[in-house]
């Protein structure tokens, strides 16, 4: 089968694009045919080796964490799935990933794909959807009427968290730059903030319960931030190489979030796109042996959106 892969850490160009091996599948495992995986920021700090502490691959290895695909083949004890079922998953971040045509996965971790989009589109949906679904409510706890501010919410997760707070009948405060801000509004949110023209803190006029940050944002603004969040609010922070502040004299916590796989909380969102309540964009969709230039070019900062990866099907 074709596949990329890289055989040390290092700039985009360590990606190959290669003939590999078909994997069989052990026991609890299902091979999938990939119908699509997509680009994720964590994709090129793994390839750039900047994550070998909390995600330790072996080398070579095949990148790709989402995976939309059908299944092909079952290993020993797998229930519930057949040869032929459509199936969505976010996969183990440390083993081969969906960048091929084929790639293993633990039988717990898919759901059933959604019906109501393109198989392949359906790759974009599961890391940066938990990702925003874990935030609001694993962690922020966000409820009906609440406040919540999204920093940073023109981006593939800022889009989900939008829609899933509105979804929650929360008043959304989204940052945004001129270019995502019509796709933020389009997603829900309440007020939007030109963070290109404002800052943040002087543009918040009243308290929120919980503040999001998405953003890339030096420690200075984060902290600011939570000098917006009521007593007893939350600070959720994506950007994992720079802690979340707290503040406990008011009572507001700081959390890191890392997001995890979840089949039962992906099936919930996989059952909002299929009712028309969460929308899944996709910017692009780049075939496979031109992923090495996909990195290169989010290393430029040229990537918006949500790109998926599509293999070649013979």
């Amino acid at each position: 089968m074709k596949a990329v892969r890289f055989h040390e850490y290092g700039e985009p160009d360590v990606l190959r694009f290669e003939d590999v091996e078909q994997p069989v599948p052990a026991a609890g495992e299902v091979r999938i045919r990939v119908a699509a995986t997509s680009f994720n920021s964590v994709d090129g700090n793994i390839r750039g080796g900047f994550m070998q502490g909390p995600i330790p691959v072996v080398l070579p290895h095949t990148p790709g964490i989402d995976v939309a695909g059908t299944v092909d083949a079952l290993g020993e004890g797998v229930n519930g799935l057949a040869v032929g079922d459509q199936v969505v998953g976010f996969l183990p971040m440390d083993k081969p990933g969906a960048a091929a045509q084929y790639v293993l996965a633990p039988a717990e971790i898919l759901t059933p794909a959604p019906k109501s989009v393109p198989l392949a589109d359906a790759a974009a949906l599961p890391l940066v959807g938990l990702t925003a679904y874990q935030a609001l409510f694993d962690h922020g706890k966000l409820t009906a009427g609440q406040r919540v501010l999204i920093n940073g919410a023109g981006g593939a997760v800022g889009c989900y968290a939008v829609q899933l707070a509105k979804g929650a009948d929360a008043h959304v405060i989204a940052t945004a730059s001129p270019r995502s801000s019509e796709a933020v509004t389009s997603a829900g949110a309440d007020e939007i903030i030109d963070h290109t023209t404002a800052t943040v803190t002087g543009a918040v006029a009243d308290p929120v319960d919980v503040v999001l940050n998405l953003a890339p944002v030096d420690p200075a603004e984060l902290a600011a931030l939570l000098t917006l969040i009521r007593p007893g609010g939350v600070l959720v922070n994506t950007t994992v190489w720079m802690p979340a502040p707290s503040d406990e004299e008011r009572g507001v916590r700081g959390i890191d979030l890392f997001v995890r796989s979840d089949a039962d909380q992906l099936a919930h969102l996989v059952a909002l796109v299929d009712s028309g309540e969460l929308r899944v964009d996709v910017t692009e969709r780049v075939p496979l042996a031109e992923l090495p230039a996909l990195h290169a070019r989010a290393a430029q900062g040229a990537v918006h959106g949500k790109a998926i990866i599509v293999p070649p099907t013979a």
